[in-house]
């Protein structure tokens, strides 16, 4: 089998799996706890904190766990607008932002705030101009994707933080979930308020993300109960999950630093083979791309029969994000880039890990291109 749906959900890697195993059977008190049950598994959890937000670069204080980034997601904007709703009810996001923003933007709208939605042009990127004309005396938030989870484009955060710096009152949110270990992001540098990731993207277990909130900032709990994680994330905490987490992003940017041109190459293959077959159109931009994300069309299939005669050879893709590709709904993304309706519906996802090999990429550009000869006979 080969796997090329990684960015749907990784493999954990065993040793991720291990200190899990080992944190919940042998440290397995509550960290609230104040006998030595509970003290040995506060100090791992924060111990986990120190090892993240020195990964990430970022304050330990500023490492806020969770269970994944669609709760991320969530506590950042809607903990944005409950906090600062007396300030402002303007919001603004993308085009193309992942279902958890996008859904929590559209149950904002339902409680009276207004939302702009920033165009992008055809590779999938905003312009920093449309946020800046967008903001008005009573925007209090700016939510921007990091790397588009569907086609990889990467959105100039730098740039937006930038500008957003001159605009005291706006909280500034990035969904960093598909960029992490792949795609480098400064948190700190970019002026960077808000930062989502989740274990699960980077070889971690489900159930485990994190939010970096940046110091000085504050948003509304949309959890009640315990106050545990300093108030804002209330619930009795999954030690051995923010563990494992920490030796999972530890392990991915360790092959982030020795495999980078390694899944650039296997990406730079699958591109230029792609290319050269008949009836594919790609979506993944040739510039300012993630390393690790390829779509594409093959025009005349729809998507999900693709998928699935894919696998019958033995090759693992999925057609748009994993959140909504059992809903068989077309890609916002890659309608919002002004691709037809008709060459969405073909549109095939393919993601890799640092895992993932040349020798791979040449089996799949042969089994796609036979699937497509096979499936067109059949059709005829």
């Amino acid at each position: 089998m080969i796997y090329f749906d990684n960015s749907a959900t990784t493999k954990p890697f065993p040793e991720v799996v291990d200190s899990f195993v080992k944190v919940s059977s042998e440290f397995f008190g509550n960290p609230s706890s104040i006998h030595r049950l509970g003290v040995e598994a506060e100090s791992l959890l924060a111990q986990a904190r120190k090892q993240i937000g020195e990964l990430l670069q970022v304050n330990p204080r500023e490492v806020y766990f969770t269970s994944g980034g669609t709760e991320s997601n969530n506590l950042a904007i809607k903990g944005t607008a409950l906090m600062y709703r007396n300030r402002g009810k303007h919001i603004i996001t993308s085009a193309v932002e992942h279902a958890s923003v996008r859904e929590a933007f559209q149950q904002l709208k339902e409680l009276g705030f207004r939302i702009t939605v920033v165009p992008v042009d055809t590779e999938g990127r905003v312009s920093i101009s449309d946020i800046e004309d967008a903001i008005c005396h009573d925007t209090i938030l700016v939510s921007i994707m990091h790397v588009n989870n569907e086609v990889g484009t990467i959105q100039p955060i730098k740039e937006i933080g930038n500008m957003l710096k001159g605009y005291s009152k706006i909280l500034f949110h990035v969904d960093y979930v598909q960029g992490v270990g792949k795609v480098a992001l400064d948190i700190q540098r970019y002026h960077i308020d808000l930062c989502s990731i989740s274990a699960h993207k980077f070889h971690g277990l489900k159930g485990t993300g994190v939010l970096v909130v940046r110091e000085g900032v504050q948003i509304s709990p949309l959890f009640s109960g315990g106050n545990q994680e300093w108030k804002l994330r209330s619930g009795t905490e999954n030690v051995a999950g923010a563990v494992s987490m920490a030796k999972a992003l530890r392990l991915t940017l360790q092959s982030y630093k020795t495999k980078l041109s390694q899944i650039s190459e296997v990406q730079s293959y699958l591109l230029k083979e792609l290319q050269a077959l008949e009836d594919i159109v790609i979506h993944t931009p040739s510039k300012g791309q993630a390393p690790h994300i390829i779509n594409f069309s093959v025009k005349g299939f729809r998507g999900e029969v693709f998928v699935h005669a894919l696998e019958e050879k033995g090759l693992i893709v999925s057609t748009t994000s994993a959140c909504s590709s059992k809903k068989k709904a077309i890609s916002h993304t890659l309608l919002a880039m002004n691709v037809s309706k008709e060459v969405a519906e073909s549109a095939i996802r393919m993601s890799l890990s640092y895992e993932n090999t040349l020798e791979e990429a040449s089996k799949a550009v042969s089994i796609i291109q036979t699937t497509a000869t096979e499936l067109r006979e059949v059709m005829h």
